[in-house]
């Protein structure tokens, strides 16, 4: 599969977007060692348009092509992600009963951790039970980022 991919500035610092044949399949929070060509195509600059869109609180839904690949449980868990409204949060325990593993809720964790399309796939719309935030995968200073994203979104 071959992969292309570009950089955005953000207010959570640098991000780095990722399509393949089928559509976004990345967006991490800096560099990545993958492999792909860099290269601003149709689809990559749209995502870039959606992008900072969001981050001037002008959208609150990205429409973009997903490729996402992982496991039974990672999928259900993501679309799961999906389903979580702008500016609403879910527990882990929530998330793992919407997927059908009611005791699944540090699998929805790791599930969160290795998602590959940060922010589109809003992963960071879960918290803990108590309320608190709780691991975000971003790199350095996550959980800043994670309250970043749920300030801008009304959440907290």
């Amino acid at each position: 599969m071959h992969k292309k991919k570009c950089y955005i500035k953000s207010p959570v610092g640098e991000l780095e977007l990722m399509e393949d044949e089928q559509g976004i399949c990345g967006l991490s929070f800096g560099h990545t060692d993958e492999e792909a060509k860099e290269e601003d195509t149709p689809l990559l600059l749209e995502a870039k348009k959606q992008l900072e869109e969001y981050f001037e609180g002008k959208r609150k839904k990205f429409e973009l092509p997903l490729s996402l690949h992982g496991t039974d449980f990672q999928m259900r868990d993501w679309q799961a992600l999906l389903a979580i409204p702008y500016g609403e949060t879910r527990s882990y325990g929530e998330i793992a009963k919407t997927i059908g593993s009611p005791k699944g809720s540090r699998a929805v964790g790791m599930a969160n951790r290795n998602n590959p399309v940060a922010i589109i796939v809003p992963c960071h719309r879960v918290i803990g039970s108590d309320g608190k935030l709780t691991g975000y995968a971003g790199k350095n200073k996550a959980l800043d980022i994670k309250a970043y994203l749920l300030k801008l979104e009304g959440a907290l």
